[in-house]
């Protein structure tokens, strides 16, 4: 080990004769390539609004985007530029008010109040690197929303669906028990309302026997069961009580924020912040995104699957519904037997025979207990597969004397398959009849799981930094000055040897930021402190070497103690890097967030330090004081 870090071929006496060449031309390689990887840094990306179709028809042209930046620049925004590539259209302006102020404008331009949204329009931070650079693969460093930001987003989500779905879930349950029983009741009465669901039944006997059978499931504190007349028949109503109904809320939110991590994870986002926000919203941060118009289309996109038998020839009116089908009308029975709730895995892939796109499917082991009790007895039955989409629309109302816009969820449900049961289906099975298009979304949204309830964006933001951009600067300033003060003190104290440690200094930031932009770590705030540390434990180690050189110069000529001086150095400083680089990856391994992102930043400093401290600079100081008979070195 010592060897690599330097070491030269010695003399008869002890005298350094040479270095090894390749040593050179391995720290010039480092060093060019170093810098060749850390310069896309030295480029501040653009501002931008990045435009992709969502239910439109129409195609991202250079000229579509020709009209909007005109009608941008007429509203008073100046335009930078435009492009359109493989994520979309790009529209580049030049600050942060711009893009607000033109994002507004967009959304009220490309998706009129009251209609489907027909083009995504997200913020984003466009990168304005050299085309030589990309070519080669380097691409800045990732920043965190606390240094350059990144998409910020707020959902709202719609507590009054997500209470709605689970009494909806619930009065289901209680039917099922009730069949159980062969208890009749009337399917016409049943609702829910608020915090109510109801139950009717043809006398107070059937009534009576379905209180006992529910009573011991339905009971204080969580719900309060009373005997009324639903519809002027005898029933029963069932009030949820606060104390649930917090509960119902509270598991929705964690259902929609487990979904929305998993969808996020999909898409490579480096450290995202998923949080909750008060009683019914969500706050997402993607540090760095590369593309938020996908992350935006993915993050709100709501949909799932039922599964419905095919009405049967005894089935009653009331339990029959009718739905359109590939230009026809068929009737489904009302029972869902199946959601996609129960799906672990779903994976898009081709049709085997015709080619066509389809989606395989995994079930969780109740899902598969539960689909292949419903299939098992309807052998040559068709069964319908019925796609759920939750769709954001814009209405506006009128407030206070004010037109404002309000958020509505409308839901759309259409049949996209209907086909006969050959056998007893269980855990794994496949979905035909649909789109390319189809198949993606739908394997991608029932991969990260359902969500409890519908979600809209309330809030969008490209964040900058989160502690003001006066603190920022603040502390840059004091971490420039520190770095300059470092710097005076070695080439004051050390003279010669202290320029030669500024030098492999300097070049260690340089590997430093080049290797994180090649990782494609992010950098956040405490990252900074981790860099700070690792020029601390450099510059450390400088002052062992050279301390040591000061030492040995007492007995030995320049010649000797040169060498000596970095040698009996190099355990020493390993010792102190090791053990500091284990505590950095036990960091590492246990933390996350900025925990996280600290220990990254320091365990590849602690490398690149061991390597500019004692392998680079002992080259510098051989090409000054590398000839045999030195007599005199300033240090």
């Amino acid at each position: 080990m010592p060897g690599f870090f330097g070491g030269p071929n010695r003399g008869r006496r002890g005298a350094p004769s040479r270095i090894a060449p390749w040593r050179y031309v391995v720290f010039a390689m480092v060093v060019t390539l170093g810098g060749l990887y850390a310069a896309p840094n030295l480029f501040p990306p653009d501002f931008a609004l990045q435009i992709t179709v969502d239910n439109s028809d129409r195609d991202l042209t250079p000229e579509f985007l020709a009209d909007l930046a005109y009608e941008l620049e007429a509203g008073g925004i100046p335009i930078i530029g435009t492009e359109v590539s493989d994520q979309g259209g790009l529209i580049r302006v030049s600050d942060a008010n711009d893009q607000l102020q033109a994002g507004a404008l967009l959304q009220e331009r490309l998706n009129p109040l009251g209609e489907e949204r027909q083009f995504v329009i997200a913020f984003n931070l466009a990168s304005t690197t050299p085309e030589w650079l990309r070519g080669v693969g380097a691409e800045p460093m990732t920043l965190g929303l606390d240094l350059r930001g990144g998409a910020h987003f707020v959902l709202q989500v719609d507590m009054e669906e997500a209470v709605s779905k689970r009494l909806a879930d619930e009065v289901e349950k209680i039917k099922d028990m009730l069949r159980e029983e062969r208890i009749r009741y009337r399917s016409s009465d049943n609702a829910v309302q608020g915090n109510t669901l109801s139950v009717s039944f043809v006398t107070p006997q059937l009534r009576d026997r379905a209180i006992e059978v529910i009573e011991d499931e339905f009971r204080q504190p969580d719900y309060v069961l009373e005997t009324v007349d639903v519809g002027g028949r005898p029933g029963f109503v069932i009030t949820v009580q606060d104390a649930k109904l917090r509960e119902i809320e509270s598991s929705a939110i964690e259902q929609n924020l487990t979904g929305l991590r998993n969808r996020i994870n999909q898409l490579g986002v480096a450290e995202p912040l998923v949080q909750r926000l008060g009683r019914a919203r969500i706050v997402i941060d993607l540090p760095g995104v590369q593309d938020s118009a996908e992350a935006k289309r993915k993050i709100d996109k709501i949909a799932n699957l039922e599964f419905r038998l095919e009405a049967a020839a005894n089935d009653r009116p009331s339990e029959i519904e009718q739905w359109p089908y590939e230009g026809r009308t068929v009737d489904l029975n009302k029972r869902v037997i199946l959601t996609g709730d129960h799906v672990t895995h779903a994976a898009q892939g081709r049709d085997p025979d015709s080619g066509l796109p389809q989606v395989d499917i995994k079930l969780d082991s109740r899902g598969g207990e539960m689909f292949h009790e419903a299939t098992a007895p309807n052998i040559g039955r068709r069964m319908a597969v019925i796609f759920i989409e939750h769709k954001s629309v814009m209405k506006a109302e009128i407030v206070d004397g004010e037109r404002q816009p309000v958020h509505e969820t409308r839901e759309e449900k259409r049949v996209i398959s209907l086909a006969t049961i050959r056998a007893a289906l269980g855990y794994n099975f496949r979905i035909t009849g649909l789109s390319v298009r189809e198949a993606q979304e739908l394997a991608f949204l029932l991969r990260a799981g359902a969500l409890a309830a519908p979600m809209y964006i309330v809030e969008e933001r490209t964040v900058g930094a989160s502690l003001g951009e006066e603190n920022i600067e603040r502390g840059m300033i004091a971490v420039a000055i520190g770095f300059a003060l470092v710097l005076a003190f070695m080439v004051v104290y050390y003279k010669v040897f202290g320029l030669i440690a500024n030098v492999a200094l300097t070049l260690n930031l340089v590997i430093l930021v080049a290797v994180m932009s090649v990782l494609e770590a992010t950098l956040t705030l405490p990252g900074i402190a981790g860099i700070v540390l690792t020029v601390g434990m450099a510059v450390d180690a400088n002052v062992l070497i050279f301390s040591r050189i000061r030492e040995e110069l007492k007995s030995r000529p320049p010649a000797q103690a040169i060498p000596a001086g970095y040698d009996r150095a190099f355990l020493t400083i390993l010792d102190a890097n090791v053990t500091t680089l284990f505590v950095a990856l036990i960091l590492l391994t246990i933390g996350s967030g900025p925990i996280a992102g600290f220990a990254i930043t320091l365990s590849i400093g602690i490398l690149t330090s061991m390597f500019t401290a004692i392998f680079g600079s002992r080259l510098l100081v051989h090409l000054i004081y590398g000839r045999p008979r030195v007599e005199r070195v300033w240090i």
